[in-house]
Parts: C-alpha cells; structure tokens; sequence
C-alpha cells in the first residue's frame, strides 16, 4: 500500500492572552480569603508595597520624593496616572475596559496566574474541591482540557452536582478558553468518573446511571437497575417491588434484586466529602436599608489599602545597574496590583448594586419576592462581558437583611405563567414549599397535587419540573411523607 503525503490547510481560532490579563482574570475571580493571601505573598515579595494603616493613601498626600522618582523614570504623563496606589486606574473604568495593552515593559516577569491549589483547604479536610482538584491534575489533561475540567469543579454544588450548564460553563471560561459545547460536555463525562463516582451529574437520573455503569457487567440485575431508573425513576419511592413488577411485567425477585442494586449507589455524592469553606461565612457584601432605598458596601477585606513605599520609590534615582532594574520591576509590579484590585473592587461593587437594584422585592419580601434574572442581564447592564460577570460572582457572599447569600443565589430562570408575567424559579420554589408546609397531616400533597395547586396561581409547571423542585429543597415524596407521618403519629 503506497503512502501518501501530502499539505493541509486548517483554520481555527484561538485566543492567546498576556499574562497580566491572565492574573487579571485570575483576581477577580479569587475569594475573600483567597484575595487575602494572594495580597500578604505579594507583600511578602515586593519591597516595594505596604500597607497604608492609616486609610487608603490620596495622591495629594504623596511625598514629594515619590512623585520625582516616578516623573524621573516614566515622564510626567505616566507618573500622573501609576505612582499613586488610588489613582492608579480611573475608578469608572470597567473591569473589560481597561487597556492591559498599556502595561510597562518588563511586566511579564511577574509570573502566570495565581496556583488555585494553594488556596485549597488543607488535604486533611479532604474537601471536594481538593480531592477532585487532585484527580485533575494527575488525569494527563491539555491545558485547555485541564481549564475545563477546573471550571465544571469550582461550579459543583455541596452534594456533587454540577449547577450550571454547558452553555453557563463556557461563557465563564472566555475570553480566555473559546471552547465548543462538545469539548466541555468531554471533559464532562471524564470529570463524571473521578471519585466519587456519579459526581458532576446534571440530576438524580445521571447520577444513577453513571455508577451503574462503572460496576462490573456481571452484576446480578444490573440491566433492570438501569431500566427501573430510566423508565420508574419518579416511582422508585412510592412503589414497592410487587407493583413495579406489575407495573413492569419483571418477575418480582427481579426487581428486589435490581432495587437492592440502586440501593447501594449514592444518590448525593458529594456529600461524603467536607465543606472548602469554613462552618461559618464572612460576606463580601453588605446590603442594608438607607433613605428609603438599598446600599451597598464592600467588605474593608477587599480593600487592603496598598501603597508604594515610598524609600525604595526614592532609592530608584539613587541605584543603578541590577538594583536599579530589579526596583524599577517591582514598582511596575506594585501599580499593576494595586490598580487590578481597584479595578476588581470597582466591577464588584457594579455588579452588587445591579443585584440589588433587580432584586428588591427579595430583598423587602424574601424568596416569594425573588425576580428572574441572568448573568447575561446583569453583564449588560454593567457593560462587561458574560464571563466577567460569573468570576466576580464565584465565591463571593452577599449579607442582607434575609441571610447571607451566595452572589449566585441571585440568579434565576423565569417560569412561565398564564398572565405573562416573569416569575422566577426561586420564587416558585417558596410557594412550593410552603404549600408542603401546609398540606394536611397524614394527608401529602401528591407531585401532581403540588402542580395543580400551582397551577390555580397561574404558575404553568410540568410534573417533572416540580418533583426536580421538590428534591432541590431536599423534601420527600408524598409516599415518604405519608409514611412520616404515620409513624410520628404511632409514636405520639
């Protein structure tokens, strides 16, 4: 057989970013407690950054020394806008706004973006983040594969499932990884087999089914298991193994014995595995009432109050040759962080105050009161892209007079209503709860009780939507109830 070569021509697109903009992105991104230490390393590192115990430094406070340095070694032009810490970047600029073009030469010795496993919780805590995190950095990924895969882990829930969709995960990876709706569902399906098993699965269904099929093929009735949760799944629990068979046209030994099978998978597995975060929360955010309205204010920890140094600013006219470049790098360094977490605070606190001014009736009324609303709105509205949205919301909590939320908690789709009128998927879920609440004992309200009754409001729900509402809240079948019921009333 002849082998034939021959010359391809292949066109693709791929964005190739700078590294200042990498750690750009990187920091907006980072929590409060990891922004807090990303900022003490660079202290630790930069002679030429200090904290200013005093409050934020102002650029009429300036030393004259400093402003000479700077005007010396950039021109009078640059000095006006880099040698103060506060007047290093406009504070109405946006986050996507700002031109990293501008950047001095030389920066690019700072480094890639900040190492995410630095700020994992210690391995001992044994996380869920951290042990998949782990899996991920040992599974031989493609750079662009390992982006991914970090993406669907840093978006999973407490009890393993994914949150967001395919679409929501590839808006939060540009602009820096333009990537396909397949290469993400890929990654998916390799992240879905890490440890624990099932994890990252989209609802209960995937979840199930994953686990069955990692287990060997000779399992004794695996096949059925795998049927009862595509066809029966809904009625697992309110049916006993005569009734499936029935139901089924299964032999009833069939079915205990693939019932036995389900049994032993894990329906939450994510919840085997610790918290990242601490028992307790310390908000990004506070919102509270002020002249008939709502205002917002940043947590002081996101305002670490960085300032030059102002000796080793003067020691740049007096040095030369090594010293003097090494100085002079650190300077850059020093404007460049102190003008991105600027730029972060700023984008922050913009998308904070879009939340809020949409979401007032929560606010006022709590979860009944909750408005629908996406990223893609809010990413609108503040004038920068999807993705910068989703990093400035990822970890981030916001205290209100209801509780202290996620950033994301925020977000909801709109259900569709018999009027017109948007009502959000968080605000359906607080209905339903409540009419559990006040269903009558020994009496539950079946899943398509709950989407009549709903139904009575206008609220237009299939049977389905509302079952995946209910377990969302982690509230039983009307079966489980019943039984609930009946055996708190035998013990009474």
């Amino acid at each position: 057989m002849a082998l034939q070569t021959g010359l391809k021509l292949k066109l693709g697109q791929k964005l190739k970013l700078a590294p200042q903009l990498r750690q750009a992105i990187a920091l907006l991104q980072l929590n409060r407690l990891e922004l807090r230490e990303h900022i003490e390393q660079a202290l630790e590192s930069n002679p030429l950054l200090e904290l200013d115990a005093d409050g934020a430094p102002d650029a009429d406070d300036r030393s004259a020394g400093e402003q000479g340095a700077a005007e010396s070694e950039y021109g009078a032009d640059e000095a006006s806008a880099d040698a103060s810490g506060d007047e290093g970047a406009d504070s109405s600029r946006d986050f996507d706004d700002y031109d990293w073009n501008d950047l001095p030469e030389g920066f690019s010795e700072v480094g890639e973006a900040p190492d995410y496993d630095r700020f994992i919780s210690d391995p001992d805590d044994e996380s869920l983040t951290h042990h998949l995190l782990w899996q991920a950095n040992l599974a031989h990924f493609s750079e662009q594969d390992e982006a991914i895969a970090r993406a669907i882990i840093y978006a999973l829930r407490d009890n393993g499932y994914l949150a967001d969709d395919l679409a929501t995960l590839r808006a939060s990876l540009a602009p820096e990884w333009l990537v396909s709706i397949d290469e993400i569902a890929a990654v998916l399906e390799r992240v879905q087999h890490f440890e624990p098993v099932g994890v990252a699965a989209r609802d209960l269904k995937e979840c199930l089914a994953i686990q069955l099929r990692t287990l060997p093929s000779e399992t004794p009735h695996r096949g059925l298991a795998q049927h009862l949760i595509d066809h029966c799944l809904d009625d697992l629990g309110d049916l006993d193994a005569a009734l499936l068979a029935r139901r089924t046209g299964f032999e009833v030994e069939d079915v205990e014995g693939a019932l036995a099978v389900i049994r032993r998978l894990d329906p939450r597995p994510g919840l085997r595995y610790g918290r990242d975060d601490e028992n307790y929360l310390v908000p990004d955010v506070y919102v509270f009432p002020a002249d008939g309205g709502w205002q917002v204010r940043l947590n002081r920890d996101n305002d670490p109050r960085l300032r030059l140094n102002d000796e080793y600013v003067k020691l740049i006219k007096k040095t030369l040759g090594d010293d003097k470049s090494y100085l002079k790098d650190r300077l850059k360094e020093a404007q460049w962080l102190i003008s991105s977490l600027e730029l972060r605070n700023h984008t922050l606190r913009s998308v904070a105050e879009t939340i809020v001014a949409h979401q007032e009736g929560f606010l006022e009324h709590g979860d009944v009161g909750m408005q629908p609303l996406l990223q893609k709105e809010v990413a609108e509205r503040v004038e920068v892209h999807e993705s910068t949205v989703s990093r400035a919301t990822t970890g981030k909590y916001m205290h209100t007079p209801r509780g202290t939320f996620e950033l994301k908690y925020f977000f909801s789709v709109a259900i569709p209503t018999r009027d017109g009128r948007p009502v959000s998927a968080t605000a359906v879920k607080a209905r339903l709860e409540r009419l559990i609440a006040e269903e009558p004992p020994g009496r539950p309200l079946s899943d398509q009780a709950l989407v009549d009754r709903l139904a009575e409001d206008g609220l237009l729900l299939a049977r389905r939507t509302v079952a995946k509402y209910r377990e969302q809240l982690g509230i039983p079948n009307s079966a489980r109830r019943r039984r609930d019921a009946r055996l708190r009333g035998g013990a009474g």
